[in-house]
């Protein structure tokens, strides 16, 4: 069993960027260290295909946030781990995964860890890093410190038998320390896009001994991302230059930190998914880079993309407006069309990533419904 994909050196650097930038910026969700997930509380945003799009969806001013509501966890399975197994995890590391047990899924936007409790095997996972936040998970101690710092006591504690995270974490040395403790750590491809959802959750059931269950896990996935698609291209401008300009904003107020998400972010599949037009990708934008004023006033974005966490950090759209007064000049800016969703949830590309896109569609193409 390899792991190994091409590019994956590249995704790993992108994947560890995003994850330093999520660092400096005070991090994922609104929990902070030593909080429990709580039961969502907005109300999760109706099928688009349910909904009356609007004629023109440059005509509609004001923000819109995409909500995913209360969302049980569905396990596809109760099998058995079948182990031991022998694999070659994303950074060539021959691992061999002898127990089930006591698991620990980390990663920067908590996907992994939704992933085993989705694969059936939520009972054996022992802790979560910060950005875990649905309610299954919420009687777990964290082993994250300080935002998504990993703390190698804490997982130590808690006597894992296999560690299934990626590079969006840190410190490296603290997986080294586990390593070294003689627990497998198996290091998974940190990209996040619409490109690798299944082989992700393949890998992750392989690695597991679960691979029948991450068979089925990857076809409910697949349907849920086509049927998202398919009532996408029912509304969505099919011309070019008909399609909503848009850019994907990170932001960080507090830390005054605001990037532009470019190719390789994660946030280019998202957009093309979502039948927008992606800017980034005319400017050929590559990774996550800093604003620059100029860039913004000649993207003249119609939409722009944030993270929840980062719109508010910023004291909501007119502080955004006066933290970054470019966006003014825009048409994004003129109209307030700006649309954000839970930080973990947005570039997450898990077993939610179906129900994502019809969300961010709704708040995109019918905001009217969620009025």
């Amino acid at each position: 069993m390899r792991f190994w994909r091409t590019g994956v050196r590249t995704r790993a650097v992108i994947g560890a960027a995003l994850g330093s930038l999520l660092l400096a910026g005070c991090g994922l969700g609104g929990a902070s260290a030593g909080t429990s997930p709580s039961d969502p509380s907005g109300t999760a945003a109706p099928r688009l295909a349910e909904t009356e799009p609007l004629a023109d969806p440059r005509a509609w001013q004001g923000a819109a946030t995409a909500e995913l509501g209360a969302h049980p966890v569905a396990p596809v399975s109760s099998a058995t781990p079948q182990l031991p197994v022998q694999l070659t995890d994303a950074q060539g590391t021959r691992v061999r995964v002898t127990s089930a047990e006591r698991i620990l899924a980390l990663d920067v936007s908590g996907t992994l860890a939704r992933t085993v409790f989705e694969l059936g095997l939520g009972d054996q996972v022992v802790g979560r890093d910060i950005s875990t936040q649905f309610p299954e998970a919420g009687d777990l101690p964290l082993v994250t410190s300080g935002g998504h710092d990993l703390n190698a006591e804490a997982i130590l504690e808690l006597d894992p038998t296999v560690v299934i995270t990626d590079t969006s974490l840190g410190p490296w040395d603290v997986l080294l320390q586990i390593r070294d403790a003689g627990i497998p750590v198996v290091v998974l491809d940190a990209h996040r896009g619409l490109d690798n959802v299944e082989d992700l959750t393949r890998s992750i059931a392989e690695a597991l001994g679960v691979p029948a269950a991450g068979e089925r896990l990857v076809k409910r996935i697949e349907t849920d991302i086509d049927r998202a698609r398919a009532d996408i291209a029912r509304v969505a401008p099919t011309a070019e230059g008909e399609k909503l300009r848009t850019l994907f904003l990170y932001a960080r107020g507090q830390a005054n930190v605001y990037y532009l998400f470019g190719k390789g972010s994660g946030a280019e599949s998202l957009i093309e998914s979502l039948g927008l037009y992606d800017v980034a990708q005319e400017i050929n934008w590559q990774g996550m880079r800093p604003l620059t004023a100029e860039g913004i006033v000649a993207a003249q974005p119609d939409v722009v993309l944030l993270m929840t966490g980062g719109l508010e950090s910023t004291g909501g759209v007119e502080g955004l407006l006066e933290r970054v007064p470019s966006l003014s000049q825009t048409p994004a800016g003129q109209n307030r069309r700006f649309v954000a969703m839970e930080d973990s949830q947005i570039l997450g590309y898990g077993p939610l990533t179906g129900d994502v896109l019809n969300a961010l569609a709704v708040a995109i193409y019918a905001p009217g419904a969620l009025e």
